[in-house]
């Protein structure tokens, strides 16, 4: 029973490392967050009221894409607990992290894989599950694609839906 309890335990650390070794992980909140933060001046990082006003500030911008809008939509009512511990001068890996665990929403918020003038050397160093996200951002679904040639296919076939993805 105990080694039962160990596999379970170690394939569950596992698993959460190789979740978080993602590199797209959390990208545009840890933007947003470094964005807000250069429009702050040292002594203002330090206070909560100006980091609210300053989140306030940063997400009334026209100039936003729809992915940072997003993100701005889920850290609106919760500014309050985010400036605490960005007044304490936390990172911005570790602040969106930390407010991952109220919102799991945040982290799953990810910039388009950029795909102009790729060709198909291109795509197929690529990974299959960035296939995927390719197609899912074009709103394309590839049934019955089983192999990675099949969604590189797909994705060249649908190149022309490339500049739909922001609202």
């Amino acid at each position: 029973m105990k080694s039962i309890s160990i596999i379970s335990a170690a394939f569950m650390l596992a698993s959460s490392v190789s979740a978080s070794n993602d590199p797209r992980e959390c990208e545009v909140c840890m933007k947003v967050m470094k964005d807000i933060h250069e429009t702050l001046s040292k002594p203002d990082s330090k206070e909560k009221p100006k980091i609210e006003k300053a989140m306030g500030e940063y997400c009334a911008r026209d100039t936003l894409s729809a992915k940072e809008r997003k993100i701005c939509y889920y850290i609106d009512p919760i500014k309050r607990d985010i400036a605490q511990p960005f007044s304490l001068g936390m990172s911005h890996e570790r602040l969106c992290k930390r407010i991952n665990k109220s919102n799991p929403e945040i982290c799953s918020v990810k910039f388009p894989v950029k795909t102009e003038n790729l060709e198909k050397k291109d795509l197929t160093k690529l990974r299959v599950k960035q296939l995927k996200s390719i197609l899912l951002d074009r709103g394309v679904e590839c049934k019955g694609c089983m192999e990675k040639d099949e969604f590189i296919q797909k994705v060249l076939d649908t190149e022309h839906l490339a500049g739909a993805d922001e609202f």
